[in-house]
């Protein structure tokens, strides 16, 4: 278990690297799902704000 953390002495490198891409892989997805939900309540506002 520990050489699977340790990586041959390069796990620092190689772990990083695999939380980098996951929160870069994240974010991808929950802004545009926020900014959608974002958007919807902008238009309901208007649309009250016109009647």
């Amino acid at each position: 278990m520990a050489e699977l953390i340790n990586m041959g002495g390069h796990g620092f490198y190689i772990w990083t690297s695999y939380a980098v891409v996951s929160g870069v892989l994240v974010y991808g997805f929950v802004s545009p799902v926020r900014r959608h939900k974002q958007l919807i309540d902008e238009i309901a506002k208007q649309q009250k704000s016109d009647k």
